[in-house]
């Protein structure tokens, strides 16, 4: 026998919060809009509107996955950034909009979007920063690198299905090691989690997002000290770097630039009000 859509959102909601989800009835019409091939608008206007039992079954098979704390986004294979959908694999950082803060500082930065810029994406995952600022860009060209090989495939994946390969390209190394030339515009989300809290974090990030991605070292600051000279030696006289931190990092990041020539010149906040991005360029 066939449920209602609000059967089944009431249910799987109530499951959700007794499991800590905490997005329970969001993160139900999410799975059930997957199930269903059908707007979210289209549900909550028909509540009573019957389920396929094909249907029900497979939504309360995605419920239990999210109820073991494995995000929507993991569970649907995707996820929306910069309204643009990017594939994920478990070897990519699942994009947030706090990572958002970084297209949005570049693009203010670039001011002429028309501006044949050269952009370097390091540490790319799925390609959100690098793909993003592409589609704003219409004559800039980009590379994006990644130590992760399923991550330099994910990000070519998207690149396609964005219309964006003949633009981008994507390379397996480490950070920069490999890539020629100096770019006008450079980009990063590092990990910068310290060791020790990684463990502490929701579930939704300890237990599903790659530690790589997220493993800043003790102090959450190694990969700054490795991007620093990185960038310095890369970045192209007038060029700009943008980088995502962790929240009270704005400091120490700014004092491991530094070091190398390269001077704070922008920040940007998240949508909580944390500062997220700064942007660096060379001194004098």
């Amino acid at each position: 026998m066939s449920r209602t859509v609000e059967a089944l959102l009431r249910d799987a909601g109530e499951r959700l919060r007794a499991a800590g989800v905490p997005s329970p009835r969001a993160d139900a019409r999410l799975l059930l809009r997957a199930v269903l091939d059908r707007s979210a608008e289209a549900s909550i206007r028909d509540p009573d509107g019957p389920v396929p039992i094909a249907s029900a079954d497979r939504f309360l098979t995605l419920v239990e996955r999210r109820a073991g704390r494995k995000p929507v986004s993991r569970i649907l294979g995707e996820r929306e950034f910069w309204s643009l959908g990017f594939s994920l694999v478990p070897d990519t950082l699942d994009p947030r909009p706090d990572s958002e803060a970084v297209v949005d500082a570049a693009l203010a930065w670039c001011g002429n979007r028309s501006e044949p810029l050269r952009v370097l994406d390091l540490g790319t995952g799925t390609g959100c920063l690098l793909l993003s600022v592409l589609s704003e860009l219409p004559r800039a060209t980009g590379v994006g690198t990644d130590i992760a090989e399923a991550a330099v495939a994910a990000a070519a994946q998207n690149a396609a299905r964005h219309g964006l390969s003949r633009r981008a390209s994507f390379r397996r190394t480490d950070w920069d090691a490999d890539i020629e030339g100096q770019f006008e515009l450079i980009l990063s989300n590092p990990p910068y989690i310290p060791s020790s809290e990684i463990g502490g974090l929701e579930p939704e990030v300890s237990l599903w997002e790659p530690r790589a991605a997220l493993d800043g070292g003790a102090d959450g600051l190694d990969a700054y000290r490795r991007l620093a000279p990185a960038i310095a030696g890369r970045l192209a006289p007038g060029g700009a770097a943008f980088l995502e931190i962790g929240s009270g990092q704005e400091r120490p990041v700014e004092t491991i630039m530094a070091a190398e020539g390269l001077a704070r010149f922008a920040r940007k906040a998240d949508l909580s009000g944390i500062v997220r991005c700064l942007g660096f360029i060379r001194r004098g």
